[in-house]
């Protein structure tokens, strides 16, 4: 069992918390965290790139020459793909990038993450996180307070827009929940900040 240290928004220890070692402390599977990143990556890709095909651009509708007579190739249209504006052989249309991957590859990476963050002393585990207002300073000064890098994650329990609209200003700086965390958040920060009480979340999830 892995024991982490629970800091207040000053950066001061207030507690101690053990962590489970199945989902903390497992060995990182560097395959399932792969596949787990290019699978959101894919299924961020919105595919509305297009281009136009023969049929698709304008004029060539009468045969650029005779057959056979004129020394030259002969020749169809003047919009196929070798004819200044022509159409474009077999260039991208709209299309899907997404697909799924299997739950328990999923599951494995989620743990892999969050040991290989552990392992890299890049977790810090805050005891609560309150602002009585929307206050960008307040958010800058707990990270500063805490060592956060300049690539932080904040994993709250619930949705919280206050916290929300006060980070959102700050670069670098990113807000999630637990029920939206996912691989590729979790390796591109350098710090993962998790509220005491969405650890608890995030074990009673992957235990």
């Amino acid at each position: 069992m892995a024991n982490v240290s629970v800091v207040n928004m000053a950066g001061e220890k207030v507690s101690e918390l053990t962590l489970k070692d199945e989902i903390f402390a497992i060995e990182p599977n560097t395959s399932a965290m792969h596949i787990a990143v290019v699978n959101y990556l894919a299924n961020q890709r919105q595919g509305t790139q297009s281009t136009l095909t023969r049929s698709e651009v304008s004029g060539g509708g009468k045969k650029p020459w005779r057959q056979k007579g004129t020394g030259r190739a002969r020749q169809g249209s003047t919009r196929a793909p070798q004819w200044y504006h022509g159409g474009i052989a077999l260039g991208p249309k709209p299309r899907s990038y997404s697909f799924t991957i299997n739950k328990k590859v999923r599951r494995l990476a989620m743990k892999s993450a969050f040991s290989a963050k552990l392992a890299d002393n890049e977790i810090i585990v805050l005891d609560s996180l309150e602002l009585a207002e929307i206050k960008t300073k307040e958010i800058a000064k707990m990270l500063s307070a805490v060592g956060a890098a300049k690539k932080a994650l904040i994993v709250l329990p619930e949705k919280n827009d206050i916290i929300y609209r006060s980070a959102r200003n700050i670069a670098g700086a990113k807000v999630t929940l637990v029920n939206t965390l996912n691989v590729y958040d979790l390796l591109n920060c350098d710090s993962l900040i998790i509220l005491k009480d969405a650890v608890a979340k995030i074990e009673e999830v992957y235990a």
